[in-house]
């Protein structure tokens, strides 16, 4: 019989973790046959641990993962792949914005014989900008870096265990773990879903760990960074080749006096601000060379206590 392991990893969700439990208990665990719940506590400063510790007492089949600090969702849900036993294991968010029967739904998919299944929002009941900027970074991965990104993007996955083996070689750094499924490959399958607004707690999801993804997306999995300045590089070049001639023909055709240094200072500056840009692109993808290098691990587990039927 197979065993499913559901990931869900805790950032400050102190006032949701028992709300999510009481709520997959009422629709799921009875029915979805062997189970565990492995629970990543990624450095919360609330009461995260200790709620976490009371629903592991009212079910044998939770485990619970401590990390030494905050290492992000990427490293949480690594933990808890590399601690799970399930056949196969499926990512849930404990923000309550996916109904508990995604679970289900994927877990079908699985035993239809996919390897990968991505839970993509097919609507999403948040603010319009949110909306936005969300549809704007998934337009994004899908010109840039992966095709295969599905248009309304996904934050649940389900994988199976060939899968999860493979994620935990790569082993990879300031990167997007979701592209990294997107890019293992396997057969895959979409399951859709209404994503619901958040109405429980407050969202630790800031701007610069937004910000942090997009980097780390287009720096680990594509080089049109690189392209974009070579690019640059060469219109600017072939602009300012084309100006001189241009200035030097009139010059010594018409007589014209050599003017414009309002227009020379714009240049200046506008080259100067690209060639510090492109040099900040380029001292990303060293630190990130650095960061690899350093060989640090993903992250460092504090505490581990297992589901009590494995005591």
């Amino acid at each position: 019989m197979s065993k499913i392991s559901i990931i869900i990893p805790v950032y400050y969700n102190a006032d949701t973790l028992m709300l999510l439990y009481e709520d997959m208990k009422a629709k799921i665990l009875g029915s979805i046959g062997d189970y565990e719940i492995v629970m990543v506590d990624d450095g919360s400063g609330d009461d995260s641990w200790s709620v976490m510790n009371s629903i592991r007492d009212m079910d044998d089949n939770v485990k619970l993962v401590r990390l030494s600090r905050n290492f992000g969702e990427h490293a949480a849900i690594l933990a808890g792949l590399s601690n799970c036993t399930g056949d196969c294991a499926v990512t849930k968010q404990a923000d309550l914005q996916e109904d508990s029967e995604l679970i289900v739904s994927m877990y079908d998919k699985w035993k239809e014989g996919n390897k990968v299944v991505l839970a993509v929002r097919k609507e999403r009941d948040e603010p319009a900008i949110k909306k936005f900027f969300a549809n704007l970074y998934y337009t994004i991965v899908r010109k840039t870096i992966d095709d295969k990104m599905p248009k309304g993007g996904f934050d649940c996955y389900l994988l199976d265990r060939q899968a999860i083996e493979v994620l935990l070689k790569l082993d990879e750094k300031n990167s997007s773990l979701s592209l990294q499924v997107l890019w293992i490959g396997f057969k895959s399958a979409n399951v859709y879903f209404h994503r619901k607004d958040r109405e429980v707690g407050k969202s630790r999801w800031t701007f610069s760990k937004k910000f942090k993804l997009v980097a780390d997306s287009m720096m680990s999995f594509s080089y049109f960074p690189i392209k974009f300045m070579s690019g640059m590089g060469i219109v600017m070049a072939a602009l300012a080749f084309i100006w001189v001639l241009e200035v030097v023909i009139e010059y010594f055709a018409i007589g014209t006096p050599v003017r414009g240094w309002s227009t020379l200072m714009c240049l200046v500056l506008f080259s100067a601000g690209m060639i510090l840009l492109m040099l900040g692109v380029l001292g990303e993808y060293l630190w990130r060379t650095l960061d690899a290098t350093r060989n640090r691990p993903v992250f460092i587990v504090d505490d581990i206590k297992e589901a009590k039927n494995k005591e």
